[in-house]
């Protein structure tokens, strides 16, 4: 018996051996195959340049490889806080029934502050567990990993709910380590080949728009073109091109370039307490990383990070150039604004040549103006006269009654075709500023009434009025211009009416006449009133009165 179970010992021994050995070789043989795929997973992650799709890729590989339910790359921004959380695992569904995305506090604010490998079975048993937003799935396991650019923290993995209810191993630990670490190559090459072409993409750009200001393009086609060259260096969804009304307290959406453009063009925005409006006044760019946070929201649901450079530099800062990505994407970065402030400086060059060239054409315009106005009076004029004198010392001579009677009337003619010329000139002479001119108010207020009359009043104009005519005094013309048209458009029941304004011997003339029913004595008194009392206070005096022919007549005049 006993040599029966002799044999038997050494052969037990063996089996235990060769289990033993099929273990290991099988746990090589597992290890063989991770090293292998997390090679296949470093390469897979290093063949792509555009950093959007680097990161996604670094996220579904490292979910992969721990068997990971799911996963998110955080990359951290300033003030140690989540500009981008890019998730893998979650349907759209789940996705939309969210509320928000992280905002970098607890167990990941945790991560942020002390980037170290952390590994738990149940996220809710650590001290730092803030909970999840409204929405979010229930997960326990966890393990996160911060990837490194250089000394540099870019971001952290997160992967939790390991597929078969373990827990995340050292093994896994070591896996992710690796992985992030080639992740952290992968983004630095990312970043530095975006760099490159966003430095090609701005200096054909930049040759662009310099050709267009040299071949004196118009300010808007230059702006426009800003607008779209900036979309393309700066990878933005719009680009708004904002510029102050003539008061700074607004600005006005004059370009628009990309998503939603014909919706916001001509948008306007304060000046006062809004983030475009501090840099309008600050002179300095300004990002705008979590739209929800800024003092005015996204101009549009949808909008996320954007990022506002000044166009020119202050105080002369003539507007504002604001880039905007979607929500979701990465933010702006310090190149990109580098980039855009010298785009922006272009932009505003564009915009000062344009003021010079219409400063050049204006002068142009007031040199040709001052031109017709001195040969109007040097030429025109002088021969209208010496013709007038001629047929006067003629009338003499004429000893028939109807010849002389056409002469004299003649001469009249020629004494009212004078006094217009003179006008005209006056007119040519007066500068056009923005601010409108007292004759085109004068102007208006006639047309005005020749709206409500059905007829367009008469009107003559003499004189230097908008140089000689101070502000004080052309409030009160206006005025009693106002009320004497108003007064001819309610009472008169006119079917003609005539409107005069002279400058002439240091005094300001208004005529206003109609053909209509008249005023009686209390009519008289009570329309004069007010016309009188504006006359006093300059020293002059009013009249009020019913011609021969019938209608009224008010005279106003006051020293200039």
């Amino acid at each position: 018996m006993e040599s029966e179970l002799h044999p038997l010992m050494p052969q037990m021994r063996l089996d235990e051996l060769l289990a033993e050995l099929k273990v290991r070789l099988n746990a090589v043989l597992a290890t063989r195959d991770r090293v292998h795929e997390l090679l296949d997973a470093v390469v897979s992650v290093g063949s792509d340049l555009d950093l959007e799709t680097v990161l996604r890729r670094i996220v579904a590989t490292a979910t992969r490889l721990v068997d990971a339910s799911y996963g998110a790359l955080g990359v951290v921004g300033h003030e140690n806080t989540l500009l981008q959380f890019i998730p893998v695992g979650l349907s759209d569904e789940e996705i939309a029934r969210i509320e928000h995305w992280p905002h970098g506090l607890g167990l990941l604010g945790l991560l942020i502050k002390d980037a170290r490998p952390l590994r738990m079975s149940r996220i809710s048993d650590h001290p730092e567990s803030h909970g999840f937003p409204p929405g979010h799935p229930p997960m326990g396991t966890f393990l996160g990993v911060p990837v490194r650019v250089r000394d540099e923290v870019f971001g952290n993995l997160y992967l939790t709910e390991k597929r078969g209810g373990g827990d995340f191993d050292e093994e896994d630990e070591a896996v992710v380590i690796a992985l992030a670490a080639a992740a952290g190559v992968a983004v630095e090459n990312a970043r530095l080949y975006e760099e490159s072409r966003r430095r090609e993409r701005w200096l054909r750009a930049s040759s662009e728009v310099t050709t267009s200001l040299l071949s004196g393009a118009d300010p808007r086609q230059v702006l426009t073109v800003v607008a779209e060259r900036a979309r393309e260096i700066s990878d933005a969804d719009l680009v708004q091109v904002l510029l102050p009304e003539a008061s700074r307290q607004t600005l006005v959406a004059k370009v628009v370039e990309g998503d939603g453009a014909k919706e916001l063009l001509g948008a306007s925005f304060e000046v006062v307490s809004t983030p475009e409006g501090e840099v309008l006044t600050r002179g300095e760019p300004l990002f705008v990383s979590d739209p929800h946070a800024a003092a005015r929201p996204s101009p549009q649901p949808g909008h996320g990070p954007r990022l506002m450079v000044p166009l020119g530099k202050a105080p002369g800062v003539r507007g504002v150039l604001a880039v905007i990505k979607r929500a979701g994407r990465m933010p702006f970065s310090a190149a990109d604004q580098q980039m855009l402030l010298a785009f922006a400086d272009q932009a505003a060059i564009a915009l000062e040549l344009a003021e010079a060239r219409r400063d050049a054409e204006r002068l142009g315009l007031l040199e040709d103006r001052d031109r017709i106005a001195k040969d109007l009076h040097d030429v025109v004029i002088q021969r209208l006269f010496a013709t007038a004198m001629t047929l006067m010392s003629t009338v003499r001579l004429v000893e028939q009654p109807e010849a002389s009677k056409r002469l004299r009337h003649a001469i009249d003619e020629l004494d009212e075709t004078i006094r217009q010329i003179r006008s005209s000139i006056f007119a040519l002479q007066e500068t056009h500023d923005a601010a409108p001119s007292l004759r085109g108010q004068v102007v208006e207020l006639v047309e005005g009434a020749g709206r409500h009359l059905g007829f367009m009043p008469g009107l003559r104009m003499e004189g230097q009025i908008d140089t000689l005519v101070p502000d004080s005094v052309a409030d009160h013309l206006l005025a009693v211009l106002r009320e004497a048209l108003s007064n001819v458009v309610r009472h008169s029941r006119a079917t003609r009416a005539e409107v005069s304004v002279e400058v002439a011997e240091a005094r300001l003339a208004l005529v206003v006449t109609d053909n209509g029913r008249g005023l009686g004595e209390v009519g008289r008194r009570s329309g004069l009133r007010n016309i009188d009392e504006r006359a006093g206070r300059l020293g002059g005096t009013a009249e009020l009165e019913t011609p021969e022919e019938g209608g009224t007549r008010l005279r106003w005049w006051v020293p200039l």
